[in-house]
C-alpha cells in the first residue's frame, strides 16, 4: 500500500515516522513551496504484492487551508501512479468528554467541518443549507472499521470510531463546547486540518482516514491540563500497530 500521511507539525509528523520501525527511511523529498517529504519504505513486497509499501508523511500546517494546500501539492508531485492509495490526516486534537480522555486515539467515521457556514438568529447554518459545498467527508466504512479493529486489539490502548470535526478555532470556552456537542452529540474529537486534508484527497479521488491522539478535553482552555507529550507517543504507538494495515496489498 502507497499511504500519505499529513500532520500539522513537525512534532506530529515525527511521531508518525517514529512508529513506522518496520519501514526504513528512504530519504526526503522537497516539493514545491517549501516542503519537506520523509519517505519510508519496504524493500521486499508481500507475497502477492508486486508493489514496495510506502509511507510518506509531511508536516502540512496548521488549520484546514495550509493542510488542503499542502495534502494538494503532495498528491500533484507523486512519482507513483497511481498516487497514493490512502490519505491520512493524522495529529494531536481534543477530546470531547466522556467519549475520548486524554491519551486515546480516535479514528473518524465522518469528518465534518464544524464551522463552515453561517451563524443565523436560530442557530448555525452549514454550508450545505447555504448551497455552497459540503462540510462532511465519510471515509470508507471499511477502512475506518479496519484501523479501528487494529487499535482495539491491543489491552494498552483505549479507541473509539466516532466523528471528527475540523475547527478553524480551537474551542477554549463551555459556551462554544456546548454548542458543538448541541450540534454533534457523537464527535469524539475536534482538529484544524482533517477536513482540509480530506478536500484535497477528494479532488484526486483518493480516500482519506483521519486519526487523532487526545491531548486534552475540549472546554475551557487550560494550558496546564494538556498531555501533549503523553498525545505524541500515544500516536507514536498507534502507527506502529497500523503497520501491518499498510504492508497489505493495496
Amino acid at each position: 500500500m502507497r499511504v500519505l500521511v499529513v500532520t500539522a507539525v513537525a512534532a506530529e509528523a515525527d511521531s508518525v515516522a517514529a512508529g513506522l520501525d518496520r519501514f526504513a527511511g528512504a530519504g526526503v523529498r522537497e516539493l514545491t513551496g517549501g516542503y519537506e517529504m520523509t519517505t519510508h519504505a519496504q524493500f521486499t513486497p508481500r507475497p502477492g504484492s508486486v508493489r514496495i509499501p510506502v509511507v510518506e508523511v509531511l508536516a502540512g500546517g496548521a488549520g484546514p487551508v495550509a493542510a488542503a494546500v499542502a495534502t494538494a501539492t503532495a498528491l500533484a508531485a507523486s512519482p507513483y501512479d497511481p498516487p497514493y492509495d490512502l490519505v491520512i490526516s493524522a495529529g494531536i486534537g481534543g477530546g470531547f468528554a466522556p467519549h475520548a480522555p486524554l491519551g486515546s486515539l480516535v479514528v473518524a467515521d465522518t469528518i465534518i467541518a464544524a464551522d463552515l457556514g453561517a451563524d443565523a438568529p436560530d442557530g448555525f447554518l452549514p454550508v450545505e443549507e447555504l448551497g455552497f459545498g459540503r462540510s462532511v467527508h465519510s471515509p470508507p466504512a471499511a477502512l475506518t472499521a479496519r484501523l479501528s479493529k487494529v487499535l482495539d486489539a491491543d489491552p494498552r490502548v483505549r479507541s473509539v470510531l466516532a466523528p471528527v470535526l475540523t475547527v478553524t478555532t480551537a474551542t477554549g470556552t463551555a459556551a462554544r463546547t456546548a454548542e458543538l456537542t448541541a450540534r454533534h452529540p457523537r464527535a469524539a474529537a475536534e482538529a484544524m486540518e482533517g477536513f482540509g486534508v480530506a478536500e484535497a484527497a477528494a479532488a484526486h479521488s483518493v480516500p482519506c482516514a483521519e486519526i487523532r491522539a487526545i491531548s486534552n478535553t475540549v472546554g475551557p482552555r487550560d494550558r496546564a491540563s494538556w498531555r501533549i507529550g503523553e498525545a505524541l507517543d500515544a500516536l507514536r504507538y498507534a502507527f506502529t500497530l497500523l503497520t501491518p494495515v499498510f504492508e497489505e496489498p493495496s
